[in-house]
């Protein structure tokens, strides 16, 4: 009798137990933490526990959603993801947020959508157009990305125009505009936004196996078809952070400025 192939095995199914049983990793990763005081021991498990209770009732919404099939339903659910993601990019700086929510959430709009409507329209092409199966978990990799490129923009195009501020001001006074005087610190701050997305396209498949692909090949999926799935992954999720990043910087720098062409950070008031 000969053994069944090992693509053509059964999909290993996870019980509620073997679900809970793995609880002890996170345990495991606190304990660790308690042991040398590194006051995160009540993060892991608070993590953990958002964890649990996020993904849960996310599984039931795309159930219903799924179910539903309804194109305004899944556009309302992206609307969604992309409000979150922006007030969590904003979130992570330390100034005022002054008009970065409105920058940030055009600049993700842009960069996630423009990226969505290329991959869903060119290359996988789901029946009908709206199909929550593709939609919905590709642009949630797609907005997670465009938000940390987002966040980390943000937060290089403050430190390097707050540290180059008297190069800056001298711009200024040589009769250089508000693009020419913050032009390093926004190229700073795209390639800062760049680099893990570039240290992933260039690790991948050799140091890591993404996640995409590794459930899908637990699922059963071929890993030819995985692998294929995966360089879309990788380079859709380029053109969302490149787009974002530059979003950000370019419209970002702006708040620096004041209606006079003087520095200021965002959200205080021009002197003159």
């Amino acid at each position: 009798m000969t053994q069944a192939p090992i693509l053509d095995a059964p999909i290993l199914q996870i019980s509620w137990l073997e679900l809970a049983l793995s609880g002890g990793l996170i345990l495991m990763a606190a304990g660790l933490s308690r042991s040398f005081r590194t006051g995160l021991s009540g993060s892991f498990l608070l993590g953990a526990l958002r964890t649990v209770v996020q993904l849960t009732l996310v599984g039931y919404v795309l159930v219903y959603v799924f179910s539903v099939e309804q194109w305004w339903l899944v556009l309302a659910a992206l609307a969604l993801m992309t409000a979150v993601a922006t007030r969590e990019a904003v979130q992570r700086q330390d100034g005022p947020p002054g008009k970065l929510y409105g920058i940030t959430g055009l600049a993700l709009a842009l960069g996630a959508g423009l990226t969505l409507v290329y991959v869903s329209a060119v290359v996988v092409r789901p029946d009908p157009w709206y199909n929550p199966r593709y939609l919905i978990p590709l642009f949630g990799m797609i907005i997670s990305s465009a938000m940390n490129a987002a966040a980390l923009a943000a937060e290089r195009l403050a430190g390097e125009m707050e540290s180059r501020r008297r190069e800056i001001e001298a711009r200024l006074a040589l009769g250089a505009d508000a693009v020419e005087a913050s032009r390093e610190p926004v190229r700073r701050a795209i390639r800062a936004a760049s680099i893990p997305i570039m240290n992933q396209l260039m690790i991948v498949g050799i140091v890591a196996l993404p996640g995409m692909m590794t459930g899908q090949i637990i699922s059963g999926t071929s890993p030819l078809t995985a692998v294929r799935y995966q360089i879309v992954v990788m380079f859709m999720l380029a053109a969302a952070v490149a787009v974002s990043a530059a979003g950000v910087a370019a419209w970002y720098r702006r708040e620096f400025f004041s209606d006079a062409l003087q520095f200021r950070p965002p959200g205080r008031e021009s002197t003159a």
